[in-house]
């Protein structure tokens, strides 16, 4: 199993970064260049305690469809998901959202697999590790520029 964990502070309050982060247009904006579509949109445009979403991307040159699950929602401190059927033998994200004197400190932990026993655990180590690392320091930096874009714009 892969495990990494990343850490950015974003110039933005909690509640904008964790509502940032929440929102799957957000996701489809930070993954546009891999052609990301919703095949499963959540009810109501908006993930909530047990949404379930259908992504469908292209990596590697390979289409794929993953289908996960998010949860344990808590406002503005952080939520998780996971893969329920796709392409991983196991995927598991943690976004934490905590106070920092510059504005709120955002931790990304992921836990990944392929499927594929020896082969599979060889591909994470040699190519999938760095790939998903880059993948979500990608999805990251949209983050960052979308709360503090949205920070600027709030009335004082």
């Amino acid at each position: 199993m892969v495990e990494f964990v990343l850490e950015r502070v974003i110039s933005a309050a909690p509640e904008n970064v964790f509502a940032v982060a929440l929102d799957p247009g957000l996701h489809l904006r930070s993954m546009a260049r891999y052609g990301e579509t919703m095949v499963e949109a959540p009810a109501g445009g908006t993930f909530t305690e047990g949404t379930t979403v259908t992504w469908r991307a292209r990596h590697f040159g390979i289409p794929f469809r993953l289908r996960s699950v998010v949860y344990d929602i808590d406002p503005p401190h952080g939520f998780r998901d996971r893969q329920i059927s796709g392409p991983f033998g196991s995927f598991w994200h943690e976004h934490v959202f905590e106070e920092h004197p510059r504005g709120t400190l955002m931790r990304d932990t992921i836990r990944f697999r392929s499927p594929f026993g020896p082969i599979g655990r060889l591909v994470d180590r040699l190519v999938l590790g760095e790939y998903m690392r880059r993948l979500i320091e990608e999805r990251n930096d949209h983050v960052q520029s979308e709360a503090e874009e949205r920070g600027r714009t709030l009335p004082a």
